[in-house]
């Protein structure tokens, strides 16, 4: 019988720095180690889903996958945060981690086809959607409008900066940034991203939104986007954070009856609805 809390082994095929505190790293198989998890050329996740990374001597935790199945390189994106996140700063390319995964439910890719996307990012919080993003933008032609709207504390803490200029240079893609503070050099908005709302247009029967970022900004999102009238199906939030071992048995994730590691970590609002305080 398969053992759910042993990890795989693998190694670090480059690490991407991002910000100050947030490094992407890409991930490889290590061969002839009795490794399996990537014996595929392209291992099967949905966007949404996560990675529980081992960092040996020091712990595990759970990251979102940041790159699109649709993609070569398998990627999560980590900020500097902890005792686990600054162990896997401090990794070089061709070291040894562990993982497990992936878990989780992920987003509901069929049922987005043919509809206008809206996506909400706050700081990091912008990994988990850059997945689906890239997913769509790989798939253009089988969805409409596509709307991102991402925010961060400064310029300094955006994430992927090359690749919000690419999407910027394309004409299929609306893409708007705001920073809480801005400096000399900042020339657009400055606000949290909520303020961003009122500058876009959006046809709530054609639509779906996605969310991902501070827990704090998510529950002011949410009431955004009812007030644009969407409905409470047509809302996701991703809860990346409140999970532990990843496959339902420590409890340390629960909202209500729900386990975000098993029933998440994508949810809809009208299933978080009335949960907790925070939603």
């Amino acid at each position: 019988m398969k053992n759910i809390y042993l990890p795989q082994l693998g190694k670090i095929k480059r690490v991407q720095k991002e910000t100050s505190d947030v490094k992407t790293f890409t991930l490889a198989p290590l061969r002839g180690a009795g490794f399996t998890f990537f014996l595929k050329e392209k291992i099967k996740f949905i966007p949404g889903q996560f990675l529980e990374i081992s960092v040996f001597g020091t712990g595990e935790a759970p990251f979102s996958i940041s790159s699109s199945p649709t993609q070569k390189d398998l990627q999560i994106s980590i900020k500097d945060v902890g005792s686990v996140t600054s162990a896997l700063h401090n990794l070089r390319k061709g070291q040894v981690i562990g993982l497990r995964g992936p878990f989780g439910n992920g987003f509901p890719i069929k049922d987005i086809r043919g509809y206008d996307i809206l996506f909400v990012g706050g700081g990091i919080g912008l990994a988990p959607l850059r997945s689906l993003i890239n997913y769509i933008l790989d798939k253009r032609k089988n969805f409409e409008r596509i709307i991102i709207l991402y925010g961060a504390k400064n310029p300094e803490e955006l994430v992927f900066k090359d690749e919000l200029k690419g999407w910027e240079r394309r004409k299929d893609v609306e893409l708007l940034v705001t920073v809480d503070e801005g400096d000399g050099k900042w020339k657009r908005n400055v606000g949290v991203v909520t303020t961003l709302f009122e500058k876009i247009k959006v046809n709530p029967k054609k639509a779906f939104a996605f969310v991902c970022g501070p827990p704090v900004m998510i529950p002011f999102v949410i009431e955004g986007l009812v007030k644009i009238g969407l409905k409470d199906e047509r809302i996701f939030a991703n809860l990346e954070r409140y999970m532990k071992c990843g496959v339902g048995k420590c409890g340390h994730c629960n909202i209500g009856p729900k386990y975000t590691c098993l029933d998440g970590p994508v949810f809809s609002y009208k299933e978080i609805k009335g949960l907790s305080k925070e939603f």
